[in-house]
């Protein structure tokens, strides 16, 4: 199969592959892959430009943004709002058969719906309350009760554990393990890529099948990059040698000449004779050089194909300088406080210390108010109740949106806004070639920067903004994140050496970045 946007871009072509009966897979591969639009072409949201898909159930899709459903009331997200009206009917007196029709014998839907609410934590919700009401994670939820309650055959998820607190995730794990249905989803949660049986890597040339886990896929990846680097060394090999070569025969070329021109002066051999040799000798020797120097050129061109290929696998690194703290040194010391919004306090007396150089989690589940932690802990906003001393910080917040990108600028407008350092433009654009960034994509609007882009950029923006952070405030940084992206995000904040507070429900970042200590809002 082949898609092409509406504005003529090709974002495929001739992709194919085959997902088995009950085989769960994960679609992988970097932001803007086209990996989201090909679940909506598969779930026939999107029109493919040409080729065909065969499959033997109806698709149930859940997109990663819900947006698009907010004005759906929460049974109509169950997929249960028609069968509740007619049962509704019925029991008000109304007899009509089509209602009968309706219900399909499903006199328990209404007590089947209250058990799957129930069961994600959604049973003080109304069937009838639209889902723009609710949260990212409490709608996410809804569609994730609404697939247990209709056993659909075929799934496709896209970043399902986006909005989910820790809890949740290991119930939509659970759900996954235990289902028989048929999987394709899109994450960039590593927990949940590993319960996976296949994965489809989406790229530029195509799809590429793995027949396993993603750890599995990671080192099939990784013994290519070591397969690369051996081919890399050996046609560095070649080069020297070539170069080698063509530097010897131009000095036998040199000293034939000096000998030709020595022979001609001397009169030794007819002047016509050694003019006849001349040429004959240049001529060979010019197509010997040429020769080497298309090899050269071919084995240069090599390597820069090679290099560009590691370069795909290679996670990209990027250093946050480190503080000028002493570690152990008192830095936040919170003494009972608390928070309210309307007339409901988040808190009960809420005390904790964080000193210089340790990593501390913040835990709670969504609602409990660990943003708002946040707020108070970067003084934007002020506890009704208790104290807040602190040493003088200065700190890098990370949220998932990158809001520190501003969308009106374009990406040399935006790390230029942060050049503190007085940095020439030829720096600025060779620190955003290092980071990734193409020449091409310079001019680039912010607003359309994908969520890797953005992360890359905002780090880069650090680097030329003069500050080593004290704190560096990370709060679920990963949600917008591909998998390559993850991995440059989870490298800098590893290698980081200030303080460290993190709100996140991935388990595997929390696990690879490493943690001191937790804190729980309950």
């Amino acid at each position: 199969m082949s898609y092409v946007h509406p504005d003529n871009e090709e974002l495929f072509y001739d992709l194919n592959f085959i997902l088995n009966n009950g085989e769960k897979a994960a679609l992988v591969g970097i932001n803007g892959a086209g990996k989201s639009t090909l679940l909506r072409i598969l779930s026939g949201k999107i029109e493919l430009t040409s080729g065909e898909i065969l499959s033997s159930a109806l698709p149930w899709y859940v997109p990663q943004h819900l947006g698009e459903f907010d004005t759906w009331s929460v049974a109509k997200a169950l997929q249960a709002d028609k069968k509740l009206k007619a049962l509704y009917a019925i029991l008000g007196g109304d007899t009509d058969a089509r209602h009968f029709s309706q219900l399909d014998e499903d006199w328990d839907i209404e007590n089947k719906v209250k058990r799957a609410l129930e069961k994600w934590d959604l049973g003080n919700i109304s069937e009838n309350r639209p889902l723009g009401s609710l949260s990212g994670g409490q709608k996410t939820k809804a569609f994730l009760a609404a697939m247990e309650l209709n056993s659909p055959q075929l799934i496709l998820l896209d970043e399902p554990s986006n909005h989910l607190d820790s809890k949740t995730r290991k119930q939509l794990y659970t759900m996954i393990l235990q289902s028989k249905s048929t999987m394709l989803i899109v994450s960039h949660d590593r927990t949940l890529l590993n319960l996976m049986n296949k994965t489809l890597e989406l790229n530029e040339k195509g799809i590429e099948v793995f027949g396993g886990n993603f750890d599995f896929y990671q080192q099939k990846k990784m013994e290519k990059v070591n397969a690369l680097r051996a081919r890399l060394n050996e046609q560095s090999k070649a080069l020297k040698a070539s170069e080698k070569k063509a530097t010897d025969m131009a000095g036998q070329r040199a000293q034939q000449e000096f000998k030709g021109r020595s022979a001609g002066l001397s009169h030794s051999i007819p002047r016509i004779i050694a003019g006849g040799l001349k040429n004959k000798a240049e001529r060979s020797t010019a197509r010997m050089i040429n020769t080497h120097e298309e090899k050269i050129a071919t084995l240069l061109q090599d390597i820069e194909n090679t290099k560009a290929q590691i370069q795909e696998y290679e996670i990209l690194k990027i250093d946050i300088r480190t503080p000028a703290f002493t570690p152990g040194q008192l830095l936040i010391d919170i003494a009972d406080i608390n928070f309210k919004y309307s007339d409901k306090f988040l808190w009960t007396n809420l005390r904790f210390q964080i000193k210089s150089g340790e990593r501390v989690q913040i835990e709670g589940e969504n609602g409990c108010g660990k943003t708002t932690l946040l707020r108070i802990l970067t003084r934007e906003l002020t506890p009704f109740e208790g104290d807040y001393n602190s040493a003088p910080f200065n700190y890098f917040y990370l949220d998932q949106h990158y809001s520190m990108i501003d969308p009106k600028l374009n990406v040399y407008e935006q790390i230029q806004s942060y050049n503190k350092h007085g940095l020439e433009e030829h720096d600025l654009k060779e620190l955003l070639v290092s980071s990734q960034f193409d020449p091409a994509t310079f001019d680039r609007k912010c607003a359309v920067l994908s969520g890797g882009e953005k992360m890359k950029l905002s780090l880069s923006c650090l680097l030329v903004s003069n500050q080593a952070p004290d704190l560096l405030i990370l709060d679920e940084p990963t949600n917008n994140l591909d998998i390559k992206s993850l991995d440059v995000l989870t490298l800098a904040v590893k290698n980081y050496d200030g303080t460290l507070i993190v709100i996140s429900h991935d388990d595997y970042f929390i696990s690879e970045i490493g943690i001191d200590r937790r804190i729980n809002l309950t």
